[in-house]
């Protein structure tokens, strides 16, 4: 292995030999190979591993770090950071940052350690670069440079350090990486050509390879008819260029359009995979894995045709190392959930009584989209269904506990402590309404549904229908575990890039509307995915 190809993540330099590349095309496998929303995905390899970066933005721990052995299954295994400390609208205090925070990773080795930089958008337009010596952590925030969009971070083989970013724009980094280097390289390497004259051109993952320096980005043109997003790479013997380009992915995959950004990796043996995102709805961006073939110095994406591999034989991987059932025994909580926003810490525990997560209330609020410490994980498709169990025996007067499929627009089961005694359930379609700064300034709610009951436990059921054309989210109670019951009607899972840009996730919640002193204790959260 060569050192260079080491500090760029993409480990071994040898061409894909017969039998290795015979080996690659008779591995089957269904795609999406993650059918979760696990966006803008960063690879490297080191040793036997294989190691991703995602985005997950406004979602805390955040920076999730996932690892494979296969390219096929994974888990993830750490996170960058806890929080985000860049003012109150990362706690949902006068404003917030849906579909902000950490975006667009680039996780690189070099001499000996992992370095993962992404930056966040909105105030303050700083970067980060976390660092470790081991991908499960912990992560050291090493350094805050500026706002690059969707940079890629590049160590050279002479160690000077640079990031790609926006439509072929290189700025070289000081070598403590605190900043742009003094005096150093800032400049634009490529003008667009008549082809990419109004692409949306973005994504970027610089590389080196046999001795040539590579760009891959997403190519989107939507004011073409019938051009689907595409990966193009640029090319060129010498940093600074002349670069050439080639578009190395072009194709439709089922009924969701062009797969497009995501990154390359060599294999343990010589072959070279692909892992690109493609749109999908309300489920979010899904990771695509394919071939990577070398041909005459390009990595063209895609099997022998160009197409996106997919055995329709073969059943979804349930990822369970990325969503999961928990019963929550844990003294620490579960790999598999996000926090929406940073956790209020003191109003939770999985100590405070033993195998549940207590949830309390920690702010008085009026409506889910800025309520504090709703726990969230992923919904998967083609189908899935997620079933949590409830003690609500102390919640007090005003109280708003559930289950909700989460997004900007969701479907939401709450609790409620009735008027006359007893509780009231309800499900309500909830839509948020955001200004142009990420503030949520209202949530249109309908009320589809309400019955009351007495138990101090109840279990809630969603049932996630992300098959094509579908997107659905519907809803169920039992007071027992065994009988359900329907309620209300399916309600619409959407992806809006304008307010969340996320995809569907499984929520639970607890906010007070009038007084805090309340709380609920979440015994069990059962999940299943399944075609």
């Amino acid at each position: 292995m060569r050192l260079s190809f080491l500090s760029i993540a993409l480990l071994g330099v040898l061409l894909m030999a017969p039998s290795c590349k015979q080996a690659q095309e008779e591995t089957t496998y269904r795609n999406p190979i993650i059918n979760a929303d696990v966006p803008d995905m960063t690879l490297c390899r080191v040793g036997d591993y294989y190691y991703m970066v995602s985005t997950t933005m406004h979602l805390m721990p955040g920076g999730p770090v996932m690892r494979s052995s296969d390219m096929m299954h994974w888990e993830t295994i750490s996170y960058l950071f806890d929080k985000i400390e860049d003012g109150d609208r990362y706690d949902l205090i006068d404003g917030s940052a849906y579909g902000q925070g950490q975006w667009a990773s680039s996780m690189r080795y070099h001499n000996g350690r992992f370095y993962v930089w992404f930056t966040a958008n909105g105030a303050p337009h700083k970067g980060f670069i976390f660092s470790s010596e081991k991908a499960e952590g912990p992560w050291e925030l090493i350094a805050r440079p500026p706002h690059f969009h969707d940079g890629s971070l590049f160590f050279d083989d002479d160690d000077r350090v640079y990031i790609c970013c926006e439509q072929g724009h290189l700025v070289e980094l000081s070598a403590d990486l605190q900043g742009v280097k003094e005096g150093g390289v800032d400049t634009v390497l490529f003008q667009r050509d008549e082809e990419e004259k109004t692409s949306l051109l973005e994504g970027s993952n610089m590389f080196k390879y046999d001795g040539r320096y590579y760009i891959m980005m997403i190519s989107m043109d939507w004011s073409i008819p019938g051009r689907v997003r595409r990966e193009v790479c640029y090319r060129a013997d010498n940093i600074m260029g002349p670069y050439e380009k080639k578009v190395i992915l072009e194709t439709p995959f089922e009924t969701y359009g062009g797969v497009g950004q995501g990154a390359i990796v060599d294999g343990k043996n010589g072959e070279w995979y692909g892992l690109i995102f493609q749109d999908r709805g309300g489920i979010g961006r899904v990771p695509c894995l394919m071939p990577c073939r070398w041909i005459d110095g390009w990595p063209m994406l895609g099997d022998e045709n160009g197409k996106v591999p997919s055995d329709l034989a073969k059943a979804h991987i349930f990822q369970k190392g990325v969503y999961g059932s928990d019963d929550f025994s844990g003294d620490k909580l579960s790999l598999l959930w996000q926090w929406n926003h940073n956790p209020v810490d003191s109003a939770w525990s999985l100590t405070e009584r033993d195998g549940y997560l207590r949830l309390h209330t920690a702010r008085v609020v009026d409506n889910i989209f800025v309520a504090p410490n709703t726990l969230t994980q992923r919904m998967a498709g083609p189908k899935c269904t997620g079933v949590v169990k409830l003690d609500v025996s102390n919640m007090k007067d005003g109280d708003k506990a559930g289950f909700a499929a989460y997004n900007g627009d969701s479907g939401v089961l709450t609790v409620q402590r009735g008027e006359n005694g007893g509780y009231l359930l309800t499900l309500s379609e909830e839509k948020s309404i955001f200004d142009r700064e990420k503030n949520v300034v209202g949530n249109d709610m309908t009320v589809l549904f309400a019955v009351p009951f007495d138990s101090n436990e109840i279990y809630l059921k969603i049932d996630g229908d992300f098959t094509p054309d579908n997107d659905w989210a519907t809803f169920s109670y039992s007071l027992d575990g065994v009988t359900w019951n329907s309620v209300g009607k399916p309600i619409k899972m959407v992806f809006d890039y304008r307010r969340m840009f996320m995809g569907s996730k499984f929520a639970i919640f607890n906010y007070a509307t009038k007084a805090l002193g309340g709380y609920i204790d979440v015994d069990k959260f059962d999940y299943e995915q399944y075609e």
